[in-house]
């Protein structure tokens, strides 16, 4: 058999062996040999397959295995004849088809003492890391094998921005809103990532993180986006047993920072102005956008997704049926509304009939064919402003508020407040968008009424 032959059989062993461990159990070779356990112990224990004692189980490396297959093929096929020469006159080569007990393949003592003396260059994993052993003998290659079992291997950190983006690519983007996904994103590329760069999880600290928010600027609202999701990333931590607590949850985390800007609504006096300009405005769909935000308790994605259905001036009703935001800033993007409480109908206010016009050009009542994009929006409110000379700007969350205080001012009923908000709670509704409209002035009286006879 020539030098290429015995190449071949060995590379061919090797791709069969592809799928089995670098170090196999006894039952391993014997279901790969398709012979018994005992006659794998007996070759052994022969000598004639070379094996390893890995914390007193018996392994076969991958390398002898494989070398001990190559020389039992060789010698299958070999056996009587020396290399590369002819065979004798008469005498055909013993092909390995031609033996018929197991003890007729087996190598003999000389194969394995050159398998023993044979240089090693060998790649195995141990301890779950994979490591090149370079050896003179097998004899080496073995206590090699066993130096590195036996020593205790360092387990590999997880680095914070690998362990981030998997967890925001795998577990947040697929299933949150886009505009949600956005707004995590940012916060990782403009505070987490650099704050933590060079960071392997399990050396995040509360030091780390206190940190972070001493030296970021603004409003605590800003810092609490940051701490939701560095939050959400340390808990998937916490489960994956790469960490045993979460260091954001510790009692010395302190977030401060200033109070974000509560929305005022706009005075009945500033209301009464708007109501006796709308018709200075000069474009009609710029006319029906203030009529319909202006006097109604609607937030601007849910104006920005009304179409020519949606608004019943028959029945005097406006239907609430989906939203228009802009995650990417101009980019409108259609989708349900904010909640299901969201999805409501509310009255259509005689004020603005008008004032909406039937010359749509398209399903939405406010672009067309798409939505408005933000800076459509904000031109047009400036368009209004200049057109009928109001004090301040034309903001739309302005209106929003401003309605729902002077509907709950007008009829003291929470409840109703909070259907034609479409908020799930009351408690959203008092919280943030009734401001009240009494003075000072008109809470002392109404304490000296109660007071007095």
């Amino acid at each position: 058999m020539s030098l290429d032959d015995i190449a071949a059989i060995q590379k061919h062993t090797e791709t069969l062996l592809d799928k089995y461990p670098d170090f196999l159990t006894v039952s391993d070779v014997a279901n790969l040999l398709q012979l018994s356990p005992a006659c794998i112990q007996q070759l052994m224990q022969s000598g004639q397959l070379l094996f390893a004692d890995i914390h007193g189980n018996s392994r076969i490396p991958k390398p002898f295995l494989i070398e001990y297959l190559v020389s039992c093929s060789s010698l299958c096929y070999t056996r009587g004849v020396k290399p590369n020469a002819p065979a004798p006159s008469g005498q055909e080569p013993m092909h390995l088809d031609n033996h018929i007990t197991p003890t007729d393949i087996l190598p003999v003592s000389e194969g394995v003492t050159e398998m023993a003396n044979k240089k090693i260059n060998q790649s195995v994993v141990v301890n779950g890391t994979k490591v090149w052993v370079r050896a003179n003998s097998l004899q080496e290659f073995t206590n090699k094998i066993l130096q590195l079992a036996a020593t205790p291997q360092e387990s590999s950190k997880h680095p914070f921005d690998t362990y981030a983006w998997n967890w925001f690519n795998t577990y947040s983007k697929p299933n949150v809103e886009n505009a949600t996904a956005i707004t995590y994103q940012r916060q990782l590329t403009l505070h987490l990532l650099p704050a933590f760069e060079g960071l392997a999880v399990e050396d995040i600290t509360t030091d780390h993180i206190q940190k972070l928010f001493n030296n970021m600027t603004g409003a605590k609202a800003t810092k609490d986006k940051v701490r939701i999701v560095l939050n959400q990333i340390l808990d998937a931590a916490v489960e994956d047993k790469i960490i045993t607590q979460n260091p954001v949850k510790s009692r010395r985390v302190k977030i401060t920072g200033k109070a974000s800007k509560a929305t005022a609504p706009y005075t009945v006096e500033q209301m009464r102005f708007l109501v006796e300009h709308l018709g200075d405005i000069q474009s009609p769909q710029d006319r029906a956008y203030l009529a319909l935000q202006a006097l109604h308790p609607l937030r601007l994605e849910e104006v920005l997704g009304l179409q020519l259905n949606d608004v019943d001036t028959q029945n005097m009703k406006i239907h609430v049926r989906r939203a228009v935001t802009h995650p990417t800033r101009n980019q409108p993007e259609v989708k349900d509304t904010k909640t299901a409480s969201s999805c409501r109908t509310i009255g259509l206010s005689a004020l603005a009939l008008p004032y909406l016009s039937t010359d749509f050009t398209g399903p939405f009542l406010f672009g067309g064919q798409q939505p408005l994009s933000y800076t459509q929006v904000r031109r047009m409110c400036q368009r209004i402003q200049r057109e009928i000379g109001f004090e301040e700007n034309i903001t739309p969350i302005r209106f929003r508020t401003t309605v729902l205080t002077d509907l709950y001012d007008q009829t003291k009923d929470i409840k109703l407040a909070q259907a034609a908000a479409g908020h799930t709670t009351p408690a959203m509704t008092l919280k943030y968008y009734v401001k009240g409209r009494e003075t000072s002035t008109e809470a002392t009286n109404a304490v000296e009424r109660a007071y007095t006879a």
